[in-house]
């Protein structure tokens, strides 16, 4: 089942978080990535859809709001999306997505937008997959605050 996240998803949805971030190279911070949750979900600062199977949590999504000037719509940025590795394979990550694109067209945004790296080949197949196209018309530079 794939629903909206609320406040009293936040301790078994930091479990995942954290191992999400583990996979990016980050150190593990349970009691940082459960504030972060709560943040966010308390000021509606992002939008976070987990999946859910025997009362478990076993993947999530989120995505926060960008704007588009030059199209005068909202975008969204799917900047998240995990699901825990006993539970892949089987459709919930493609579930979590198409989640994403009814929340995407139901306030009328004009798309969703996601980075991953080249070497994720399986974020590199799952995408296309779900209707994703490459972008290569632009460089995606970024500057980080030390």
């Amino acid at each position: 089942m794939i629903r909206k996240a609320t406040v009293t998803d936040v301790q078994q949805l930091a479990e995942l978080f954290d191992q999400y971030r583990i996979f990016y190279h980050k150190n593990s911070d349970i009691p940082a990535a459960e504030k972060f949750l709560t943040e966010r979900i308390k000021n509606n600062d992002s939008e976070i859809f987990v999946a859910e199977y025997e009362e478990k949590l076993v993947g999530f999504v989120q995505l926060y709001p960008l704007f588009s000037s030059t199209r005068i719509k909202r975008y969204w940025l799917l900047n998240d999306l995990y699901v825990h590795e006993n539970q892949r394979g089987k459709g919930y990550s493609k579930d979590l997505i198409e989640e994403a694109k009814r929340m995407a067209k139901s306030s009328d945004a004009c798309g969703i937008l996601l980075e991953t790296g080249k070497s994720n080949d399986i974020g590199n197949q799952l995408y296309p997959a779900c209707g994703f196209e490459i972008y290569d018309e632009v460089n995606f530079y970024e500057w980080t605050n030390e």
